[in-house]
């Protein structure tokens, strides 16, 4: 399964992402964990002291191994951050994507990959999506099963729309602090998300007592999932100093049990996905691809090939 965090910069959504990713290994289950945030700091709140090697540095590379000998690709600079799979593309299990040698292991035996940050030669004249496109070609090829899952922690704010990466997920849980600029992140990401059958849930965060909970309700109705208090050992967590979820108060384990419970609950939909992919492809082939490659990708969709296991 695959889950977003997203939300307003300052929400708390990389340090949501590291307790959930962290609480989901807890239990067994193989995680991925992907930073994919232009500020890299999940790497930290994972208990990492270095990053991983930066995806977005290696995207020509990431680009021949996904093309395999995928006939309407010849080369990697025929793709962009949209280019679906079809017949002949190498397609991803989990354990592949776990056992990437861009990855790092964390101490709590999760796997983390990042997009990286801006390298010198990026600034003034790059744009951030061209390293998470790294990430949207990962995900368009990646056919993952049951109890396995990939943790994305997402840029801030309603950046996500800037690609089709926003449909890549199976559930996608907003942070919002109970506060009007909070909560006004959530309408537009439920509003932009709304035609495409993403599933959104917010989960609300420094929650101080009743008051803030009601505030929630009342601007996300039946979208609010759960919410954590705030808490000491978070903070502890955010400051570096020594952490475990068995610090974790009672009221906030459980709404990290509570969001495992929506993630699993939801059923893949695999032919959404595939359907979503060759749309957004398709969008941007025509709005800047062709023009950029000089080729028309609207031919790399290949009609024949089945998205799934």
């Amino acid at each position: 399964m695959r889950v977003a965090f997203v939300g307003k910069g300052g929400s708390g959504k990389t340090t949501m992402s590291a307790l959930f990713a962290r609480h989901v290994a807890s239990q067994g289950a193989p995680v991925v964990a992907i930073d994919a945030d232009i500020n890299q700091h999940l790497a930290l709140v994972l208990g990492l002291d270095r990053q991983p090697e930066p995806l977005g540095a290696h995207l020509t590379e990431i680009k021949d191994r996904l093309r395999g000998t995928n006939p309407c690709i010849p080369s990697a600079e025929a793709m962009v951050k949209t280019t679906p799979p079809g017949r002949g593309s190498t397609l991803l299990s989990f354990d592949d994507l776990a056992a990437d040698p861009l990855g790092m292991s964390t101490p709590d035996g999760l796997r983390l990959l990042a997009t990286g940050p801006f390298s010198d030669d990026d600034l003034g004249v790059a744009c951030y999506h061209s390293k998470v496109g790294a990430v949207e070609l990962l995900l368009n090829h990646l056919i993952d099963g049951p109890d396995e899952y990939v943790v994305v922690d997402m840029t801030a704010g309603a950046d996500s729309f800037a690609s089709g990466l926003f449909t890549r997920f199976d559930m996608t849980f907003l942070v919002a602090e109970p506060t009007r600029q909070g909560l006004s992140v959530y309408r537009q990401y439920r509003d932009y998300a709304a035609q495409y059958d993403v599933a959104l849930a917010v989960v609300g965060n420094k929650v101080h007592g009743p008051s803030d909970v009601d505030f929630l309700r009342e601007h996300a109705g039946d979208d609010l999932l759960t919410w954590m208090e705030h808490s000491a050992a978070v903070r502890a967590l955010e400051q570096g100093r020594p952490f475990a979820l068995d610090d974790l108060e009672p009221a906030n384990a459980d709404a990290l049990t509570m969001l495992r419970k929506a993630l699993d609950e939801q059923e893949k939909d695999w032919a959404r996905f595939g359907r979503q992919t060759v749309e957004f492809h398709l969008r941007n082939a025509r709005a800047w691809g062709n023009a950029k490659t000089g080729r028309d990708l609207t031919e790399q969709v290949d009609p024949e090939f089945v998205y799934g296991p």
